[in-house]
């Protein structure tokens, strides 16, 4: 397999990347073959995926618009794949010239596109950690740099927390992470889920079988065990709900029905 350009040095171009694999799903060229015979083995059994990943992306928008209307303009993105159109630094920096945005990813092919995107852009920066370590990303010289922890931040957890199995404790780093925000700060959180996927759990289980093929497990939870997410914050109004019913631009009913799978929520700290 021949490596684009664009692939940095070192990383296994012969194995699928969540990151990449997502890339594929909106309709992103930054991902490889390997990436994209996963998604269509995905999308055999649940062919509204890249329906999904467009709510994620749509609910995201709203969000980051939402905090900076609280006057929150600080935002700490993990998870947060390649860069595409309209992502997190693009929304905030149009609604607020004071926007700042530091983007988490451990994937090298998102790192160095964020890098690429963002540079020149002094209010925003990217750093290569891992969730489940949240010290080094708190501790980074990015966050550091471009965020103050003494004022509120939004904490973005957008499609990421379903890849993170228990025995990794994702609880414990969320956490730590809430934690470590001042009152007033904000938790952005989506999460997959077998409640609202517009098909049997047993042919959903053939997604979540795909994932786990590639040695990157997608964790269904349930609705009860995402709120555990926000514990310490007080959920914003409509509270943890399907994608499309969170202060939509457009009315609920207009939405593909895969759309409707997982849920999504934000809390404010107390």
């Amino acid at each position: 397999m021949e490596r684009p350009a664009w692939a940095p040095l070192g990383i296994d171009i012969s194995m699928p990347s969540v990151s990449r694999i997502y890339d594929y799903y909106l309709g992103g060229s930054h991902n490889f073959e390997v990436d994209r015979e996963a998604g269509r083995k995905a999308m055999e059994f649940m062919p509204g995926l890249p329906k999904i990943m467009q709510a994620n992306r749509a609910f995201m928008r709203r969000a980051v618009r939402y905090a900076v209307d609280q006057g929150v303009t600080q935002f700490l993105d993990i998870g947060s794949g390649i860069p595409t159109f309209g992502n997190v630094h693009e929304v905030a920096q149009q609604a607020s010239d004071e926007a700042r945005v530091v983007y988490v990813d451990h994937d090298p092919v998102a790192v160095a596109h964020s890098e690429a995107v963002l540079d020149g852009d002094e209010r925003a920066a990217v750093v290569a950690a891992d969730l489940r370590k949240p010290r080094d990303i708190l501790g980074s010289p990015e966050v550091d740099a471009l965020l103050d922890l003494d004022h509120p931040v939004a904490l973005l957890l957008v499609a990421v927390l379903h890849f993170v199995e228990d025995a990794y404790d994702p609880y414990a780093a969320v956490a730590e992470l809430r934690d470590a925000l001042a009152p007033g700060s904000l938790i952005v959180v989506t999460h997959a889920s077998y409640e609202g996927i517009p098909v049997p759990p047993e042919q959903a289980d053939g997604t979540v079988g795909v994932y786990k093929d590639i040695r990157n497990p997608l964790i269904m939870r349930s609705r009860d065990e995402i709120a555990r997410f926000f514990e310490g914050y007080d959920m914003v109004e409509p509270g943890l709900v399907p994608m499309p019913h969170w202060r939509p631009d457009t009315a609920p009913d207009e939405e593909d029905p895969y759309s409707f799978s997982g849920f999504a929520g934000v809390g404010r700290k107390r």
